[in-house]
């Protein structure tokens, strides 16, 4: 049975720890654990302290600035008890970011009640859980080029309960949604509703701190938004399930990075990244679960750049609000840079000419901006093809039907 598409469809450490300079990253392969080990829980035993981990998610053009993407969307990619907005727009709406599983957990030695607010400066609010106020309630795609849109979510009256009994919804099938309980957080509720944080997704065109792109030699040209300190980088690549990185503690402006060497698996960069988000102020259980959320997406097979976004973007983009105040805030987000290898666009360009789809498949996720590539490097009569064969690639990288009633 043929899946349906929309219409608009078918249109990061070792290297933070152990290196100085540029020339000092790479890395080792060898196997080894996500770090749990370090503070699970608040140092201040007196105060409320809120932290926060999310992912900014971007496509590189060939300048290296991010492009507009369109990732099939999944109807069981998030448990149905999940709220979203009408229609599936996330998965129908181009944009150059989307904003990936932003939770916030809460540290109390007794019970306390906030309200929330988070602000997303040219972005919507798309997908979120316990249940809040949020606008836009409903978007046109036109509305996020708009420099002046401001989606807004807001939680009033959470219930702080460090000893209540931790109780949440589950569905029977598996889901990465679930990785992020797996912390000392103290549970919280809205209204008859229960969970171990605030969760929150969106899609914008906001401004990201750093581009990169790829050099004619193959290697990774990675430059900072005014000329500022580049911190936290981490390249990686897998290659049919070999695997490697690189890391880069800091640079100043601009840095170009060898691609790494393959061979190994991705439990090296696993562990690197979880070290980097301890260090920059996440709790050890909740870099592990940040991690373990993404394992699956962020090691799959391709070339990408992860890095840690400066405090000061994600308080420009993502204005949070908690009255009363904790003592204490941490927001720990991770930039992943997609990068399109020539290889790529050559695979994906031929699977689509020859009505394959096992490499579509593979690559699924990024379809839009790889077609766009290919058909910029394509004869007249390739492009015919691929534009012939179009709706065809678009049904085989769709997630397979189900969803929520």
């Amino acid at each position: 049975m043929r899946r349906r598409l929309s219409p608009v469809v078918i249109l990061l450490a070792v290297g933070l720890l152990a290196a100085a300079t540029p020339t000092g990253y790479g890395s080792s392969l060898a196997s080894s654990p996500v770090a749990t080990s370090g503070p699970s829980g608040p140092t201040d035993p007196q105060g409320l302290v809120a932290h926060e981990w999310g992912t900014f998610t971007s496509v590189a053009g060939d300048d290296g600035a991010a492009v507009e993407w369109v990732p099939p969307q999944g109807p069981r990619e998030l448990p149905c008890f999940v709220d979203r907005l009408p229609s599936g727009i996330k998965g129908w709406m181009p944009a150059t970011v989307r904003m990936e599983t932003p939770v916030i957990y809460f540290y109390s030695p007794e019970e306390k009640t906030v309200d929330v607010r988070v602000r997303f400066k040219r972005g919507i609010i798309s997908e979120w859980y316990p249940s809040a106020a949020v606008m836009p309630r409903s978007i046109q795609p036109h509305s996020l080029q708009s420099r002046t849109l401001e989606g807004t979510i807001a939680w009033n009256q959470v219930k702080i309960a460090p000893r209540a009994a931790e109780e949440y919804p589950v569905e029977s099938r598996e889901n990465h949604y679930y990785a992020a309980r797996k912390t000392d957080a103290s549970p919280i509720s809205v209204g008859d509703q229960r969970e171990k944080f605030l969760f929150y997704r969106g899609i914008g065109n906001f401004p990201l701190p750093l581009g990169a792109r790829l050099a004619a030699d193959g290697r990774v040209v990675v430059t900072a938004e005014g000329g500022n300190t580049l911190q936290g980088l981490f390249l990686f690549e897998n290659a049919n399930g070999a695997a490697g990185h690189r890391a880069i503690a800091s640079a100043k402006g601009s840095v170009t990075i060898d691609r790494p060497k393959l061979g190994g698996s991705a439990n090296a960069i696993r562990a690197a990244l979880a070290s980097a988000l301890v260090a920059h102020g996440l709790y050890a259980k909740e870099a592990a679960a940040m991690v373990e959320t993404w394992r699956d997406s962020w090691f799959e097979e391709g070339l990408r750049l992860f890095y840690i976004v400066p405090r000061a973007t994600i308080d420009e983009t993502l204005p949070l609000d908690i009255t009363p105040a904790p003592t204490s805030i941490a927001r720990v987000f991770v930039g992943r840079i997609e990068l399109i290898t020539p290889a790529m666009v050559a695979a994906v360009k031929d699977a689509v000419i020859e009505r394959r789809a096992a490499p579509i498949v593979k690559h699924g996720r990024f379809l839009k901006p790889i077609l766009a590539r290919a058909l910029a490097t394509s004869s007249a009569a390739e492009s015919a093809l691929i534009q012939q064969n179009v709706s065809f690639a678009y049904t085989a990288a769709a997630p397979a039907p189900g969803g929520c009633r």
